[in-house]
Parts: C-alpha cells; sequence; structure tokens
C-alpha cells in the first residue's frame, strides 16, 4: 500500500504546482486615460496690497510739535488743503523770520513802484526790488509749507496717524490721502510666470474677509528687473472699487491671475503622476501591461498637467491603480466606477 499510496501523492504535488505556475501571474486591475494635445490655461492666485489710483503721503518735514490736525478719516479733501499744523515757533521753524522777510520786502515794491511812476526811481532799481520780493516771498511760501502741511492731490483721507500734541520726526508719515474709485493692487510672481502676463491682462482680486466681493481688473504695469532678494517681479493690477468702497489702501487682497495658455499642451490627469519628490514617473499601459517613463512636467491647472518629455501623443496611461505597478507588471483595464 505504501508502495502504491507515495506516486499518487507525488503526482497529486506536480498537478498543484503545475496550475500555480499558469495562474500565479499578478495582474493588477487599473484605469487608462490618453495623453491628448490641448490647450491648457493655469489660474494662479497671489497675495497683494492695495493703493488708491493716486496716493499721496503727508510727512513731516521738520521736528516740531503737532499743533493742529485739520481732517478726519474718511474726509473728502482737495488739493492743496492744509491737512496738519506743526509749531511755527519752534527752534527748527523758520516761518516767522520768513514771514518777516517777505512783509518788509513786499512793502518795499509798492514804495519802488511808487516812485518809478514819478520818474524818481531807475527800472534798474526797481529791478533790484523785484528780485529781492520774489526770493523773500520764495522762501517765506517754503517755510510755511513745512509747517502747514497739505495735501498734493484731492481724495479721501484714508489715514490720519498722528494728534494734537505729537513730536513726529522728519520723514514720519503724518496722513494719507488716496482717490479710491479705482484702486490698485500690488503683488509680485516668480520669474517663471513673468513670462506669462502681459499688460492689459486681466485679473480678478478678493478678500478672504469678504470673498463674495470679488472685483474684476487689468495688469498695468511690471517691473523690468526682478529684486535682488527676493527674484520675484513686482506686478500691479488696477480694477474700479465696488459701489460701497469696500476696498481700502493697505488692504491684503488675493489676486487671480490666468495665465497665458499654452497651445497644444501634452496632457495627462494629475492621478496618472507619481513623483518621489525628485523624480516623475508615469505608467503607459501596452498589450496588457504596464511600462514606467519618467516624465518631465510643465504647468499644472490642478486637474491636468503638462508633460514635456516622455509621453507621446495618444499614450495610454494608468491612473488609478498606478500606485500598485511595478514595470512590465500585467493589468486588466476596467471601466471607471459611475
Amino acid at each position: 500500500m505504501a508502495i502504491i499510496t507515495l506516486p499518487g501523492c507525488g503526482s497529486g504535488k506536480k498537478e498543484q504546482a503545475d496550475a500555480t505556475s499558469e495562474k500565479g501571474t499578478h495582474i493588477v486591475p487599473v484605469e487608462v486615460a490618453v495623453a491628448t494635445q490641448t490647450e491648457l490655461a493655469v489660474a494662479k492666485v497671489y497675495s497683494g496690497s492695495l493703493e488708491g489710483e493716486e496716493q499721496a503721503n503727508i510727512i513731516a518735514k521738520l521736528s516740531e510739535r503737532v499743533t493742529g490736525v485739520k481732517v478726519h478719516v474718511g474726509e473728502a479733501v482737495a488739493a492743496g488743503q492744509v491737512t496738519v499744523t506743526l509749531d511755527k515757533s519752534g527752534p527748527s521753524s523758520q516761518f516767522f523770520q520768513a514771514e518777516a522777510n517777505f512783509r518788509n520786502a513786499e512793502k518795499s515794491l509798492e514804495r519802488m513802484k511808487s516812485l518809478f511812476s514819478e520818474g524818481a526811481i531807475s527800472a534798474q532799481t526797481l529791478d533790484g526790488t523785484q528780485t529781492a520780493y520774489d526770493v523773500a516771498k520764495a522762501n517765506f511760501e517754503a517755510a510755511r509749507s513745512t509747517v502747514e502741511l497739505t495735501t498734493p492731490i484731492a481724495g479721501i483721507i484714508t489715514a490720519v496717524n498722528v494728534n494734537v500734541g505729537d513730536l513726529p520726526a522728519p520723514g514720519m508719515v503724518l496722513a494719507t490721502v488716496a482717490r479710491i474709485g479705482r484702486m490698485k493692487v500690488v503683488f509680485n510672481i516668480n520669474e517663471s510666470d513673468v513670462t506669462s502676463i502681459s499688460i492689459g491682462q486681466k485679473v480678478q482680486v478678493y478678500s478672504e474677509a469678504r470673498s463674495e466681493a470679488t472685483v474684476d481688473g487689468q495688469i498695468i504695469q511690471t517691473s523690468k528687473s526682478a529684486d535682488i532678494r527676493s527674484r520675484s517681479f513686482e506686478v500691479k493690477a488696477l480694477f474700479q472699487n465696488s459701489s460701497d468702497r469696500w476696498f481700502k489702501p493697505g488692504m491684503f487682497v488675493k489676486v487671480r491671475v490666468r495665465l497665458s495658455p499654452h497651445d497644444k499642451a501634452l496632457v495627462v490627469p494629475n492621478a496618472a503622476i507619481l513623483s518621489d519628490g525628485v523624480i516623475n514617473r508615469v505608467f503607459v499601459v501596452q498589450a496588457g501591461r504596464a511600462y514606467q517613463r519618467t516624465v518631465e512636467l510643465g504647468v499644472s491647472d490642478g486637474e491636468r498637467t503638462e508633460v514635456l518629455r516622455g509621453l507621446a501623443t495618444f499614450d495610454s496611461v494608468a491612473t488609478t491603480g498606478a500606485t500598485n505597478l511595478k514595470d512590465s507588471t500585467f493589468v486588466n483595464v476596467v471601466l471607471p466606477a459611475r
């Protein structure tokens, strides 16, 4: 019985081994997508800060006490209107001295004009008096401009940074005036994107604090050289403020820019791309197998990515299930679940 039984047992194991070799090939189910050429437009979001269409800072020229703040935030002002006054009798102010010289020159000119009309003095003497008057007037106006600080433009006061009694340092911004019917947003882009934008290009501006108040604008200026430290380029865009003038100078906003589209870009779904942070790979499915390809990538719109090298048009690439593949793995292409 032993002699008969042992060969029977050995034959069973051989049959089982043969079945394993035939059916033991590992087949991975995958979904695939076709690499196609299409237009790929990419939108990117940048952070920016706001300025008025025209904006001016009222700056202290002397270190003298503030004697008056003539405006408040939100007030409309005319060009040349006095906004802040400083102590005219302070140690660094030449206001009263310049005023006295001007008044004296003004009286002298009036006397000389009267004498000239009577023929008592020559034209040369009158010209010399006129010159002295012009110099005294210019000095007085310069002295007054240091203690009576005016706005160079008409607009809305958007900031007041001092109170009566403060002692500002020279160069300190005391107030800001801006035209806010239209606003400028200033933002920076990297060197790889600067070639994809142009003057007149459309942008969308919005704030995370009020995302529903999205407004359209257009690029009006791009810097010709990069910032030395950040290696980025400054861009300015102009947009119409909302009807309630919600956007204010100094606010931080988001700017959505649609970069120039890449014509006939070879694209695949992002799910097809596997990356270890250094090398980007895809699996091309051919004749029931998946073959690994190293690819060079371009831009992405968040769902699709441009492939610059490594793929050809109409190549089928694995998407769902790609993470389970190795080079030359057998695959079974399945339809995506509905």
